[in-house]
C-alpha cells in the first residue's frame, strides 16, 4: 500500500461528524431508563413473526406455490418498508409526540397480528404483513430521539446499546417462544400471544413514557454515531427528505473521478450485499420445509441464529477496533458468501432431515459472525461519508437503494427456487456477496488517509 500524500482524498475512519450544541440534561430521577422496557415485549412479538408468514403460506399453498408467494409477498413487504421509513420520519418530526405514536403503532401492530387468525388467503397474509411492516416501523425513530432527549450526552452511547439490546434479547425471547409453542400447540395459535404482547407494550408506554421537556430534530440521529448505528440496526433506512433524481445524480457522478468514487463504489457495495441477502433469507424457510424439518426445527435454526448474533456484536465493535474497517467489511462479506456458497452445495448433496446440519452451522455464521462484522464497519463507513453538511440528500439514496435492492433479491429469489433449484438461488447470493466484497476491497487505497469524503450533490 503506497504512503500517504498530501493530496490523497480522506480515509475512512472512526471519527464521528457533527456533534450537538444542545447541553447536557441529566435525566429523570422517576422512570430514569425504565421506559426503555416498553418495548421488550413487542420485540419479542415481532422476532418471529417473518418465519411464521413464510410458514404459514408454505403450510396454506405447499412448496412450489407457497415459495413463488413468499417471495412476492417479502417483496411487497420490503418495498413498504420505503414509504413506513419516509411516513413516520415525518410524523416525528411534525407532531413532536414521541408516546402517542409508540403507543398507537403497538396497538395496531397487535390488532394486525390477531386479524392473521382469520385469514388465510394469499392477500390477507400479504396485506396484514405488508400492513404490520408500516406500523412497526413508526415506533423506532421516536425511541431513539427520546433516547437523546432523556439521558445525558456522555450516556449515549451506552444508552443506545442497551436498548438495542433490549430488542435483541425480546426477538431471542419471540423465537423461543414460537419454538416452544408450535411444539406442542396449534401452530396457526401463534398469533394470539404476539399480538397480546403488543397490547402489553402498548400498555407499558403509556405508563412508563413522559414526554420530554425539548425535543430534538429527526436529523440529530444522522449526527450522532451511537444513534445513527442502532437506528439502522433496527430500521435500515432513513429519509431525512425525500429523495430526488439528483440526489442520485451527485452520488454517482462520483464513479467518474477516482478521487470521488468511494461513495458510489461503497454504496454499491452496499446494494450487492442487500440484493443477496433478499436473495438467500427469502429462500432458506422453503428449503428447510422441502428438507420436512418440522416448524419446530426451523425456530431453533433461528434462534441459534439470534443466539450468535448477539454474541457477535458484543465483540464486533473491540475486533473492528484493531483493524481497518475495508478489511473487516470484506472479511464479513467473504466469510457470509462461503456460507451461502456453502448451503448452496448442501441443499444440492443432503435430503431430509439431515439438512438441519448445515442449517444450524453456516446460517448462523452468516446471520451471526459475519453479519455483525459487516454491519458494524459498513455503518460506520456510510456515517462517516455523510459529512457534516448535506447528509440529507446521501442518507436518502442510501436508504432508497437498500429498499429497492431488498425487494429485487426477494423477488429474484421466488422464482430461482421454483424454476432453478435452491442450489441455484444459494450460490447466486453468494456470487452477489463476492461482487460485494470486491467493490469493497477496492476502498482500501483511500484507507489510509483521514475520512472519506461525502458525495458533492
Amino acid at each position: 500500500m503506497p504512503d500517504p500524500v498530501a493530496t490523497a482524498p480522506p480515509k475512512i475512519s472512526d471519527r464521528t461528524v457533527g456533534t450537538s450544541s444542545t447541553p447536557d440534561k441529566p435525566a429523570k430521577s422517576s422512570k430514569k431508563i425504565s421506559w426503555f422496557y416498553s418495548a421488550l415485549p413487542f420485540n419479542v412479538a415481532s422476532g418471529p413473526l417473518g418465519t411464521f408468514i413464510q410458514l404459514a403460506l408454505l403450510h396454506y399453498y405447499g412448496q412450489s406455490t407457497g415459495t413463488v408467494y413468499i417471495g412476492l409477498i417479502v417483496t411487497f413487504y420490503n418495498g413498504v418498508t420505503i414509504p413506513a421509513a419516509m411516513l413516520w420520519g415525518f410524523a416525528t418530526d411534525r407532531f413532536h409526540r414521541r408516546k402517542p405514536i409508540i403507543a398507537l403503532s403497538f396497538v395496531i401492530v397487535a390488532i394486525d397480528l390477531a386479524a392473521l387468525l382469520f385469514t388465510e388467503s394469499v392477500f390477507g397474509v400479504g396485506l396484514l404483513y405488508c400492513m404490520f411492516g408500516l406500523f412497526a416501523t413508526a415506533s423506532a425513530t421516536p425511541y431513539h430521539l427520546l433516547i437523546m432527549e432523556t439521558q445525558p450526552k456522555n450516556s449515549w452511547a451506552s444508552a443506545f446499546a442497551k436498548f438495542s439490546m433490549i430488542g435483541t434479547l425480546g426477538n431471542v425471547f419471540g423465537l423461543l417462544l414460537s419454538l416452544v409453542w408450535v411444539a406442542f400447540l396449534p401452530f396457526e395459535w401463534l398469533v394470539i400471544p404476539l399480538s397480546a404482547l403488543c397490547l402489553v407494550s402498548a400498555a407499558l408506554a403509556v405508563w412508563l413514557i413522559d414526554e420530554p421537556s425539548f425535543v430534538f430534530e429527526r436529523q440529530m440521529i444522522a449526527l450522532q454515531k451511537p444513534s445513527f448505528s442502532h437506528k439502522f440496526l433496527a430500521v435500515p433506512m432513513m429519509f431525512l427528505h425525500i429523495p430526488r433524481t439528483h440526489d442520485f445524480k451527485g452520488v454517482f457522478n462520483g464513479l467518474r473521478h477516482e478521487l470521488t468514487s468511494q461513495v458510489p463504489l461503497l454504496y454499491i457495495s452496499i446494494v450487492a450485499f442487500n440484493i443477496a441477502g433478499g436473495i438467500f433469507n427469502t429462500s432458506l424457510i422453503p428449503s428447510m420445509t422441502r428438507n420436512n424439518l418440522t416448524q419446530s426445527d426451523i425456530y431453533a435454526v433461528y434462534l441459534v441464529a439470534m443466539v450468535i448474533q448477539v454474541i457477535a456484536f458484543r465483540y464486533a465493535a473491540p475486533y473492528i477496533a484493531r483493524r481497518t474497517l475495508v478489511k473487516t467489511a470484506v472479511g464479513g462479506l467473504v466469510i457470509r458468501s462461503v456460507c451461502y456458497a456453502s448451503m448452496g452445495v448442501s441443499v444440492y448433496l443432503v435430503s431430509g432431515i439431515w439438512y438441519i446440519v448445515p442449517a444450524i452451522i453456516f446460517y448462523p455464521i452468516a446471520a451471526g459472525i459475519a453479519y455483525a462484522i459487516y454491519y458494524t464497519s459498513s455503518s460506520t463507513m456510510v456515517f462517516n461519508s455523510l459529512g457534516s453538511k448535506g447528509h440529507g440528500s446521501s442518507l436518502g439514496v442510501y436508504s432508497a437503494l437498500v429498499g429497492i435492492a431488498s425487494m429485487a433479491g426477494s423477488l429474484i429469489s421466488g422464482f430461482t427456487s421454483v424454476y432453478l433449484g435452491y442450489y441455484v438461488t444459494f450460490v447466486l447470493a453468494a456470487f452477489f456477496l463476492v461482487s460485494a466484497a470486491a467493490l469493497t476491497a477496492s476502498l482500501s487505497r483511500f484507507e489510509q488517509n483521514t475520512k472519506m469524503p461525502r458525495a458533492i450533490a
